[in-house]
């Protein structure tokens, strides 16, 4: 399988602002790939460069294997799809998709066949002589796909689509547009902030921070092994500990936090690193005394009901505030009790800490 769109260097600043840094991107052919960050990462900015709203202020944008950033947007084999949907109001919802074949002058035969079948894709049948004013959201955003996809485009980009939609229509559209994807086998880049929706969706996530691309990775990797704090703390809930490495014997390594030890499993790091530990709250053990590699005490502060899931809220003497995750009905400790989390080695991810932090370890606290 080969690239179909690749970032090469690509550098984007306004004035001061330096808004992408030196991002290296390869798009698979055929993919799902979302563009994953919070607001000002630079994600919207480098789908605009892809699109050819927004000139890279360096470096090469391929598509096919051929350079576009000369290009101008109609130009481009890529199609776009935004949030605002971006429709005639005056015009029907087959004018409105049937637009761009009739800008390059398809025969009406061909319009109305394909106009037909994309209807019938978006599952839009009978509508053909409506007004965007007579539909639902959901609806306004198929027209919009539909417009875009009815071009033929080798890649679709989709810039925050489902954002102003309701929660249980954004789902279903969720399920749809992924439906859509794998059926006509076209690369869909989809730019979101939205973490459950990147792992719904996605092949691949590209997460970007800072104008920076964090990491990339399948929905399973950037879950179970993040690469950086502000990945483990970003997709997801997690627990997150900041530490100095005490003691490495093989994979297994002691890590000193403020009130005692923690032990987790990695290779590649020294001792007297400072390093950052992130444990997901459905990982979390808890006992009753400290366990081997494990002398941190907790404080039971409460719970939180979420359906099939419960979430108790214990406190580190530091103030640091843990989660625990469990199924309803499962055990749980009570609220005021003190306990001692810990976990499986191998469940806790260890990263490196980029900023080298220095914190001054707390001898001993005790609970009043």
């Amino acid at each position: 399988m080969g690239y179909i769109v690749e970032l090469e260097g690509v550098n984007k600043i306004y004035g001061s602002n330096h808004v992408v840094r030196d991002l290296e991107l390869k798009v698979e052919e055929g993919e799902f790939l979302t563009l994953l960050g919070s607001s000002g990462c630079g994600k919207t900015t480098t789908l605009r460069m892809i699109a050819g709203f927004e000139e890279p202020t360096t470096g090469s944008i391929k598509v096919e294997g051929e350079a576009i950033e000369e290009k101008e947007p109609f130009e481009r084999n890529v199609n776009t799809v935004f949030q605002s949907y971006a429709l005639f109001p005056h015009k029907t919802i087959f004018d409105n998709i049937a637009y761009g074949l009739k800008m390059k002058k398809v025969p009406k035969p061909e319009i109305k066949k394909r106009v037909t079948e994309m209807m019938e894709l978006v599952q839009l049948e009978g509508f053909e002589k409506r007004y965007p004013s007579q539909l639902s959201g959901g609806q306004k955003q198929r027209v919009a796909i539909a417009r875009a996809l009815i071009n033929r485009p080798r890649v679709l980009l989709l810039d925050e689509p489902l954002g102003a939609l309701d929660l249980k229509l954004r789902k279903q559209m969720q399920l749809e547009l992924k439906r859509l994807q794998r059926k006509l086998n076209i690369t869909f880049i989809y730019v979101t902030h939205d973490q459950e929706e990147a792992l719904t969706m996605s092949d691949r996530i590209a997460i970007m921070h800072d104008g920076v691309l964090d990491q990339l990775g399948t929905p399973t990797e950037i879950y179970e092994q993040p690469k950086t704090k502000f990945v483990a703390t970003f997709i997801g809930e997690t627990n997150i500990f900041d530490g100095q490495i005490n003691d490495i014997k093989g994979s297994d390594i002691s890590v000193v936090i403020e009130n005692g030890y923690i032990s987790g499993r990695g290779d590649g790091f020294k001792t007297g690193e400072y390093i950052t530990v992130s444990v997901r709250p459905e990982k979390l053990k808890f006992a009753e005394t400290p366990q081997e590699g494990f002398t941190v005490p907790a404080l039971v502060k409460d719970y939180i009901y979420v359906g099939s899931i419960i979430k108790c809220i214990v406190s580190l003497p530091n103030g640091n505030e843990l989660k625990i995750e469990r199924l309803a009905g499962e055990k749980l400790p009570d609220i005021g009790s003190t306990i001692y989390p810990y976990w499986n080695r191998e469940d806790a991810v260890l990263i490196h800490n980029r900023d080298n932090m220095v914190f001054e370890t707390i001898d001993s606290i005790t609970f009043n």
